[in-house]
């Protein structure tokens, strides 16, 4: 595993990133505007509660400048963008490139898969407090930071090809899991962050107000026995009671940390609250489960509905 590629330098993609370049792992990124800038002048700055202060020199282009082929991918983007990396995907890949996609939202996988099917398109997800806290500066909170990804069962992969990957994220410090079962795991992660990010949106608190008993834990726990209904419908078997499961990760989160989706809808971005909320909404209908905590966060939200 000689070159990784980053695409999406944001609280995610730029502690890949980091804890890579710490390790001195040949790592390149594809960010954009000042944030590009930044770290072209100074570095990528790293400020890490696992790793400490760091000024990075790592390697940061545009999608567009990239004119290399990377050996692994890491896709960091928000699902509202997966379209736009189609070409950056196409030329930046070779025939033993592995790309690994990690995004909050169920599917996106066999979705990119589709977008450009002559590269290997794994799947993938994250379990981290990170952010973009100043131009090129990322914040890596508290001292989760866990990467799963894995094959899907039609796709015949090399298990050496995955453990190399796995070897070379846990050199760098992140806890890597190669998944047995990647459609569960990406499942449960959806489903914990889309509980995660409705309760902080819809309530407007940090994580700290779902620690304890009260509405905000309530809510919580409303979204994730109704999406953890959704996935027992489609098949899905929990390794531990998903709520439960839930609840032990939220109360590990930093108090004063929120979901990404919350910040970009605090400041009036484009967020991720399709994937988030109207695509489980969707998805509850069609298998049927009743969703009373789901409809209540709708209603806040319709007019986030495009």
């Amino acid at each position: 595993m000689n070159k990784f590629l980053i695409i999406g330098t944001g609280g995610v993609g730029g502690s890949i990133a980091g804890f890579l370049a710490l390790a001195g792992k040949d790592v390149t990124c594809i960010a954009r505007g000042k944030h590009l800038e930044a770290i072209r002048e100074k570095g990528l700055h790293l400020k890490s509660d696992l790793k400490g202060e760091h000024y990075l020199p790592v390697k940061a282009c545009t999608a567009e400048e990239y004119n290399e082929q990377a050996d692994v991918i890491f896709v960091c983007v928000k699902g509202y963008s997966i379209n736009s990396i189609q070409d950056v995907l196409e030329r930046a890949s070779h025939q033993d490139t592995l790309v690994i996609p990690i995004l909050n939202v169920y599917g996106t996988g066999p979705r990119i898969g589709r977008l450009v099917p002559r590269v290997t398109v794994l799947d993938g997800c994250i379990y981290i407090v990170g952010f973009v806290s100043g131009t090129g500066e990322i914040t890596q909170m508290g001292k989760i930071f866990r990467l799963v990804f894995g094959a899907r069962p039609e796709q015949e992969i090399a298990p050496g090809r995955l453990e190399a990957v796995a070897n070379a994220l846990r050199d760098a410090g992140i806890k890597a899991d190669i998944s047995e079962d990647i459609n569960r795991d990406t499942f449960i992660k959806w489903s914990f962050i889309s509980a995660m990010a409705c309760t902080g949106a819809y309530h407007n608190v940090p994580m700290g107000a779902l620690q304890h008993p009260g509405e905000e834990r309530d809510t919580f726990i409303g979204l994730s026995r109704e999406s953890s209904e959704m996935g027992r419908r489609m098949g899905i078997i929990f390794p531990e009671d998903p709520i439960e499961y839930n609840l032990k990760i939220i109360d590990k989160l930093d108090p004063q940390s929120t979901a990404s989706m919350q910040k970009d809808i605090a400041k009036g971005h484009e967020s991720e609250i399709q994937g988030m909320l109207f695509d489980m909404i969707e998805l509850g209908e069609k298998l049927k489960v009743d969703m009373p905590t789901y409809r209540k966060v709708e209603k806040k939200f319709n007019s986030c509905h495009s």
